[in-house]
């Protein structure tokens, strides 16, 4: 039951275990990879479709991450997979699919974007995870496995707070809770940048979408730009006033201009601030909420910024005017941890410490926003229709 004491929506599920990191699935790729080492299809295969069953293209899978820790709450430290269908903005009452990792939390993750799988933060190491499942199957049954692949690199390295793959997965890079901030070319490891005083703690990470940059922030100091193709910090881009720099995103703008975007947190509430990447210099600082911001996120195709609360409040904003297309007031009873938006940019899930997983479908405004005008300037119209009608009928 929610906390009004309504039952709670379908797109609201509590899965058991705190979440810290969500992450939508690449399904099609994943399909892909299979198929191609599986050679389940001969060549000229007329009959693929009935080879190859898959989840409706209404259907996304999730991956969520989290657990009690190393204490004994008695909650497992699990990786977990669930489906949302987006035509009855139904989450999956249960996990499809769900990965013990034993005493390791799960803290952060990332999702290959090609299929790859998934790296996942643990206390002291970074593990990585693959995909299971059979595709001759007629049900869902994709899941995960733990994978023979050792991120010798990443072994005993302390927690990792940050982790990000580029556009085309070509590229990992993470961030530590001791400042270390380490980028590899995948799946060689081979190193690209080894910076062990990045920052204080590295918060967040994230690359541009061609690649170029990479944006590192961390507590204190100021937030940094990294150029790909020398390994040498670019840009520096610092703080004002009482500012506390909280989350990173590039973006890309309909005339392909890459921006960033940054979440500050100030004494009176949580802003985004937006950055001119050819120069360098900050653009605009707007405050959105009274809030501390304790996530950021950023459509793919750029129309959306999402925020999420300390008190457990969503807002969709849009990107060219900052205002707020939609609010969920206590979408989570506890911090939002984590929410990211589909690869199609048509929902946004979000997860909490309270326990629980949520998905946001994405309105635009605009369209009905135009459609409302229309209404409005035809009443108006008939409104000054019938009162020259009746000023005639007077006359007469």
């Amino acid at each position: 039951m929610g906390n009004n004491g309504k039952p709670d929506p379908p797109n609201f599920k509590k899965y058991g275990f705190p979440s810290y990191s969500v992450a939508w699935v690449p399904y099609k790729s994943i399909r892909l990879q299979q198929k191609a080492s599986k050679d389940e299809v001969p060549e000229g295969d007329d009959n693929k479709s009935e080879l190859e069953p898959e989840i409706s293209a209404t259907q996304y899978y999730i991956a969520f991450s989290g657990g009690g820790g190393e204490g004994r709450s008695g909650i497992r430290n699990v990786i977990a997979l669930g489906i949302f269908d987006l035509l009855s903005n139904t989450l999956s009452d249960q996990p499809v699919a769900k990965l013990e990792t034993g005493s390791d939390l799960p803290y952060r993750m990332a999702v290959h974007p090609g299929g790859d799988g998934i790296i996942c933060a643990m206390p002291n190491s970074c593990r990585w995870f693959e995909w299971d499942g059979n595709i001759r199957e007629q049900v869902h049954e994709l899941g995960l496995k733990t994978s023979d692949k050792v991120l010798t690199d990443l072994e005993n390295v302390g927690q990792q707070l940050a982790l990000t793959f580029n556009n085309d997965g070509s590229v990992l890079a993470v961030g530590g809770e001791d400042g270390h901030l380490r980028v590899f070319k995948w799946p060689s490891m081979e190193i690209v940048l080894n910076e062990a005083n990045a920052h204080t703690t590295v918060k967040d990470l994230d690359f541009s979408s061609d690649g170029r940059f990479l944006v590192s922030l961390g507590s204190g100091g100021p937030c940094r730009v990294w150029d790909m193709a020398s390994s040498a910090v670019l840009a520096s881009l610092s703080k004002e006033k009482d500012e506390n720099f909280s989350s990173c995103r590039f973006s890309q703008t309909d005339d392909k201009t890459q921006v960033l975007y940054i979440a500050a947190v100030t004494g009176k509430g949580g802003s985004i601030l937006t950055w001119n990447t050819n120069t360098w210099m900050r653009m605009s600082s707007k405050p959105i909420v009274r809030d501390p911001i304790s996530t950021f996120n950023v459509s793919v195709d750029g129309k959306f910024l999402a925020c999420g609360t300390i008190q457990g409040d969503i807002m969709i904003l849009s990107s060219t005017n900052m205002h707020i297309q939609s609010m969920v007031r206590k979408a989570h009873l506890g911090i939002v941890t984590s929410l990211r938006f589909s690869d199609d940019s048509r929902a946004l899930a979000s997860v909490s410490m309270d326990g629980s997983e949520r998905v946001t479908l994405i309105e635009d405004k605009k369209k009905s926003g135009g459609l409302s005008l229309w209404i409005m300037v035809f009443i108006i119209l008939l409104a000054i229709a019938a009162y020259f009608l009746m000023s005639e009928g007077l006359d007469k």
